[in-house]
């Protein structure tokens, strides 16, 4: 299945078309993909916003799965401790496990919120596998804030965040201003140009997946 983008910017159109064309999956399996962030509040705007990409991933053949601010209520990360609860296993694993990853975050005070920081400092437990941190991975990234400026310093501060993990930041990140009326109660994105910009997201995360396979 193909996801049309008719107005998320110049040249969009022609790269999805190029990383979602048909051809047999090089993984041999379908692209599994993480998305990563939230807040404590139940059904966030963030929550919402990854919610809408990994839909659009599922539809391009890929397994998905949301590790939502419920599953980030993790101790504070302690490198020179190795006890892990059982939250912080299935983390670390399912991020060890991921061909791409999206990472959602609210602007608190002009960054990320402590709770997405916090689990994204776990990444460092996979310092020593073969592929350590992010690395050879697509990370799309998605800041919400009740207000312009937050959005983009944070976004800006997530992207920076996985180049120090090694990954590929994708090309489009979205800044998401919730102060205007963006997602329904059951998570429908309510704004079509947004729409279009996950959907681009999940597109650049699935298709980097695939094209990374393929070159092996």
């Amino acid at each position: 299945m193909r996801l049309r983008i008719r107005h998320a910017g110049a040249g969009f159109e022609k790269m999805a078309s190029l990383m979602t064309m048909d051809r047999p999956a090089a993984l041999g399996r379908a692209p599994f993909i993480v998305a990563l962030g939230g807040t404590l509040r139940a059904n966030s705007s963030t929550e919402k916003a990854l919610g809408v990409v990994l839909r659009a991933a599922a539809a391009l053949g890929a397994e998905t799965v949301l590790l939502g601010g419920a599953d980030l209520d993790l101790p504070l990360y302690a490198p020179d401790r190795p006890d892990r609860s059982l939250a912080a296993h299935r983390l670390v694993e399912a991020l060890r496990r991921a061909d791409g990853i999206v990472l959602g975050s609210p602007g608190y005070h002009g960054g990320i919120s402590g709770l997405v920081k916090n689990a994204l400092d776990y990444v460092e437990d996979m310092r020593g596998d073969p592929a350590p941190y992010f690395e050879g991975r697509a990370v799309g990234c998605i800041a919400t804030a009740a207000g312009w400026q937050a959005t983009m310093t944070t976004l800006n501060a997530l992207r920076d965040v996985v180049h120090a993990l090694r990954g590929w930041p994708t090309p489009l990140g979205v800044p998401i201003n919730t102060m205007e009326p963006v997602f329904g109660p059951d998570g429908q994105c309510l704004a079509p140009r947004l729409h279009e910009q996950l959907q681009a997201v999940a597109q650049q995360v699935v298709g980097f997946a695939r094209q990374r396979a393929a070159i092996g």
